[in-house]
């Protein structure tokens, strides 16, 4: 059996394989010693913002804050390879869409706006001023502006997405499919639900007053390593670190952190985690409801004992609503029920509730391992409650912290991308920009997909990303963008998406984060963004452009709102001609951005306002409110082992990847090399089967809507993950997730819950 992919794992993450790894992506990139230059401006007050995570900056930073994922972000970006018009000559669409995703984007950055040609398929170089002319006029012919989806991706900044939303609005849409919809939206709306705001209400200087840090669901060692470093910090200083999560992954086990001299020369490690917990798929409520149950009884212990109270009876009596209905509640739930749907021993859960009450200051942190479930926003309400517990909520080194994912991901919510706006902010508008604000509410990710479906959407418009490869369902989301009037992708490199062309087809190449913005007068222009501790901060390119045809973001926006809907209400070109005014507009429409461009300027940026931070419950009783939610009835993994050969799956990155782009074909913390098309499974489920490493199945969904989905030709990974659960990665592995299973009221594609089945396939 052929395992020759299968070698060993690093034993630590960071250290010297990080090194190394840095430097041949600097190499690959073509540009080693300027691509070394340009990361140290990397997130520092005078450069740019690191495009990759949106982990936060520290207030006293080094001359190196970037990490692994950032030097290849940084190389990706700053490629010598060029995709010119004759890389677009030289194959057809079709034959384009043969490669891989690592394959299509190895050809580097796109240089001129190209038309999709039918007759010859093959894409052809177009002028900006006719493509900006066919799009207005395609946009305008609509029937209806509902007709139109207008995509966000986490990249864009502040700038970039407030005028986005503010075209759309005056061409009279809420349709703005996010990429948030299909990461943290759970985490907004449970937010919003628990505290009156759907943000993280810690800082990055809480992590080091932190007596522990519960980490649910997160991979930081691919997803954003930098958190890493405050990790081990906590670590050495004494703080626990509590892990859920079903993967053994290495960065949560020990970090070695390139920057410490004297680890590096005796190759040492820090261990991360105090307590490693490997739940079952969805099992991560029923856990937290555990530790909930096993507060509970310390404190009736307590009281019994008349020894202190376990509980902050002040924070609950002061600031909170539906205590003793979420005890109740807690207290109805069975150990047996936490047990089978958590997959945890209830003396592991009780493990971790100890560290929780032994601690003074307490952070929760998650990512998508909770987002992309069925009852996630459940879920997220119930760590919420946990963490009223004892008031670990509106104080240092305690707190909510959600970690997104893309580096503005956070700020394009807060400028305005939101098919769902609040009155404050269409009110705003409307009386700032003097124009009638459409009120009806408009499509998210999934019901844009379902929009295209029908017919009743005939045009799309993606600001970055890679929407056909991000969402869920690949070969419905392939069949929804090639029916459409006119597509277009505001891009840096080609991707998938870019090949699956409307009737009108349109790349627009745009300037990367590490690239000069120069207006009419010679001036490098500023943009903004917001990472995951709500900072806002100053990102200005370092680098020339790839290519003299390339236009700014905010540019491209403004050339096809010019042609659409004209200047009568917004002068566009004035705007995209000087960033500092529409920072002006966002000041005068959005709250908390007061003084923005002098703020902006300060080393380090500014923070904006957290209300929960301060104790201020902007929620319908006033307080921060607990949830008394049931745990399910039934989690994937607990439908899964109903059916012999079932499995639930979850997808994830491999380390050489961040979101849908594929840097590499190696993931040395899990072990896997030169190859994506991978299933991690417990080696006694693989006995079960009379299977082995190596061996080469075909993996079926298993939803209940009569559609056939198969992910072909995968291979066995034996790993450290609970039986009856797999894992392996997207996009390859998204042509499994059904349009037709979504969070409840997040409306989340359940990436991380699919049902599935397997295949033999004879060797080749």
């Amino acid at each position: 059996m052929d395992t020759k992919f299968i070698g060993k794992k690093s034993a630590a993450a960071g250290g010297w394989g990080a090194l190394k790894s840095c430097g041949k992506q600097l190499l690959q990139s073509g540009m080693p010693i300027s691509g070394a230059r340009t990361m140290l401006k990397a997130n520092q007050p005078d450069g740019f913002d690191c495009p990759g995570c949106a982990w936060g900056d520290p207030e006293h930073g080094s001359s190196f804050e970037f990490c692994e994922n950032g030097v290849k972000a940084v190389a990706w970006e700053a490629t010598e390879k060029r995709a010119t018009p004759a890389f677009f000559a030289e194959k057809t669409v079709s034959q384009l869409r043969q490669l891989t995703d690592y394959e299509l984007e190895l050809n580097g950055r796109l240089t001129h706006p190209m038309r999709y040609d039918a007759a010859s398929d093959r894409f052809l170089p177009v002028a900006w001023k006719d493509a900006f002319a066919e799009i207005g006029s395609i946009l305008t012919g609509l029937d209806n502006p509902n007709r139109a989806e207008f995509y966000t991706s986490g990249r864009a900044s502040n700038e970039a997405a407030f005028l986005y939303q503010l075209f759309v609005r005056v061409y009279g849409t809420n349709n703005f499919p996010d990429c948030s919809n299909m990461c943290h939206e759970a985490s907004g709306i449970a937010m919003r639900q628990a505290v009156g705001v759907g943000k993280g209400t810690v800082l990055l200087e809480d992590f080091e007053e932190a007596d522990a840090i519960f980490v649910i669901g997160q991979n930081p060692g691919t997803n954003h390593p930098r958190m890493l470093g405050d990790l081990r910090r906590a670590a050495i200083r004494g703080a626990r670190v509590v892990v859920f999560n079903p993967i053994r992954e290495r960065g949560l086990e020990r970090f070695s952190d390139p920057q410490d001299k004297i680890e590096m020369l005796k190759g040492g490690s820090t261990d991360i985690a105090s307590l490693y917990l490997q739940p079952q798929l969805g099992g991560d409520m029923a856990a937290v409801r555990g530790m909930a149950k096993a507060v509970l009884a310390a404190e009736n212990a307590a009281v019994s004992a008349g020894l202190p109270s376990v509980l902050d009876r002040a924070f609950l009596a002061e600031h909170c609503v539906g205590f003793a209905e979420y005890r109740a509640a807690v207290e109805a739930t069975s150990w047996a029920d936490i047990e089978d749907q958590s997959g945890l021993s209830r003396q592991e859960i009780e493990r971790a509730a100890d560290v929780y009450i032994d601690a003074e200051r307490v952070i929760c942190t998650w990512a998508m391992g909770v987002t992309q479930h069925l009852h996630s926003v459940a879920t997220i309400r119930e760590i919420a409650n946990f963490m009223f517990l004892r008031g670990n909520i509106g104080r240092p080194g305690a707190g909510l912290c959600p970690v997104r994912g893309h580096s503005n991901v956070q700020g394009d919510r807060t400028v305005g991308i939101n098919e769902k706006p609040s009155d404050d902010l269409l009110d705003a508008l409307e009386k700032h920009f003097r124009f009638t604000v459409p009120r009806e509410h408009g499509h998210n990710v999934l019901a844009a997909i379902g929009a295209m479906l029908d017919g009743s959407a005939e045009a799309f418009i993606g600001l970055g990303g890679n929407f056909a490869r991000a969402t869920p369902d690949s070969a419905l989301v392939e069949k929804a963008l090639r029916r459409l009037k006119l597509s277009v992708h505001i891009a840096t490199k080609p991707n998938h998406s870019h090949l699956m062309p409307g009737e009108a087809a349109f790349i627009l190449p745009c300037l990367g984060r590490t690239e000069m913005d120069l207006n009419a007068a010679g001036n490098s222009q500023l943009v903004s963004v917001e990472d995951s501790m709500s900072m806002v901060h100053g990102s200005a390119g370092i680098n020339r452009p790839a290519s003299p045809h390339l236009l700014s973001e905010v540019a491209i926006i403004a050339g096809i709102a010019q042609a659409t809907v004209g200047s009568a209400v917004v002068g566009w070109a004035e705007l995209a001609d000087d960033h500092d005014r529409i920072r002006d507009h966002i000041e005068a429409t959005i709250p908390g951005f007061e003084n923005y461009n002098a703020r902006l300027r300060k080393p380090r940026g500014f923070h904006l306002r957290n209300t929960a931070a301060h104790r201020e419950w902007d929620t319908p009783a006033g307080k921060a409110s607990f949830s008394c939610e049931a745990l399910p009835d039934e989690t994937v993994h607990q439908r899964a082992r109903k059916g012999e050969g079932r499995f639930a799956l979850q997808t994830f990155r491999s380390h050489d990847q961040y979101n849908t782009t594929v840097y590499g074909l190696d993931d040395r913390y899990r072990g896997v090399y030169g190859e994506r098309q991978v299933i991690f499974i417990h080696p006694a489920d693989l006995k079960a089967m009379n299977a082995e490493a190596g061996d080469r199945v075909d993996v079926v969904g298993e939803h209940d809507d009569g559609i056939e989905r198969i992910a072909e030709n995968f291979r066995f990974v034996p790993y450290e993950i609970p039986r009856g659960s797999i894992a392996g990665y997207y996009p390859e592995l998204n042509v499994l997730v059904p349009l037709g299973s979504a969070g409840r009221e997040s409306d989340t594609p359940t990436s991380k819950s699919i049902m599935v089945s397997f295949r033999r396939r004879q060797a080749a």
